[in-house]
């Protein structure tokens, strides 16, 4: 699944492409994706140019002047592309936003788990509606080594779940998880309550830096991942212990990379130095 480096990274790419330009129609070629589709009955999403692309944790919101938008998560599987209108739409093209430009902006997504919805926005381009509840965002001022100490203090679950709890922090998905944790020294087994502040201050520290590396490193394809334009992440070379199970440690140069299961998701990490 797409986490925030790659959504973010997505609407980097987009944003140069659609401001500014107007939806001329809305073709839909399948009746639900991961809610039923409803964009393409909507005058409303039509005329009015593209005035913002904006992102909140693993969602994109495409904001019109009119104070419209469209509610966007990849899902699974979910990738777009823009390209000439008179191109052929490919297996798995689920929406079709015809441009002002002859451009057509192409929602492809083979498992149908994504989401493209309408809805109103702010003068800043950020959804009034539709989000679920969500925590702050990791760049927040208002999520630092304190906050995350106050949240974790009386939590007994392990922490690489607690930092993927979107009520904690936005958009620290799986493989992110990994390394964050492995940067901070930290296991993944650790009871959030455990975490000194000293110990919340670098993992707040390494999460940041993750993130900012991945995202200037295209994001992490693993499986389905594209950008826009067609190209992989390259994050996926700087991976410490993701994929990596059996692998000596590149950090500690000691331990080998253990591979475990924690709420059905995979975890690796380096018995060694993470503590």
């Amino acid at each position: 699944m797409p986490e925030l480096p790659e959504v973010e990274t997505v609407g980097r790419a987009l944003r140069p492409q659609l401001l500014g330009r107007s939806i001329r129609t809305i073709s839909a070629h399948i009746e639900s994706l991961r809610h039923p589709l409803t964009l393409q009955q909507d005058a409303s999403l039509c005329g009015a140019p593209v005035a913002a692309v904006t992102r909140r944790a693993k969602y994109l919101t495409v904001a019109l002047a009119n104070g419209r938008g469209i509610l966007l998560h990849l899902g699974m599987t979910g990738h777009f592309r823009i390209e000439p209108a008179d191109s052929a739409h490919r297996k798995h093209d689920r929406l079709e936003f015809f441009l002002d430009n002859d451009q057509v902006w192409r929602f492809n997504d083979i498992r149908r788990f994504g989401i493209a919805k309408a809805v109103n926005v702010d003068a800043a381009g950020n959804p009034l509606e539709g989000l679920p509840a969500l925590g702050p965002e990791p760049w927040d001022p208002a999520w630092g080594g304190a906050a995350l100490h106050t949240w974790l203090s009386r939590r007994i679950a392990a922490i690489k779940p607690l930092i993927m709890d979107p009520r904690c922090v936005v958009g620290v998905g799986n493989i992110y998880a990994s390394e964050a944790l492995h940067r901070a020294r930290i296991s993944p087994t650790r009871p959030g309550k455990s975490l000194s502040r000293k110990a919340c201050d670098r993992l707040v520290c390494e999460v940041r830096k993750t993130l900012e590396e991945a995202i200037e490193a295209g994001g992490t394809t693993i499986s389905d991942f594209r950008g826009v334009d067609g190209s992989e992440g390259s994050f996926e070379q700087e991976l410490l212990v993701y994929g990596r199970a059996d692998a000596p440690c590149l950090s500690c140069e000691k331990g080998t990379i253990l591979r475990s299961v924690q709420g059905g998701r995979a975890t690796y990490s380096c018995a060694k130095c993470q503590r």
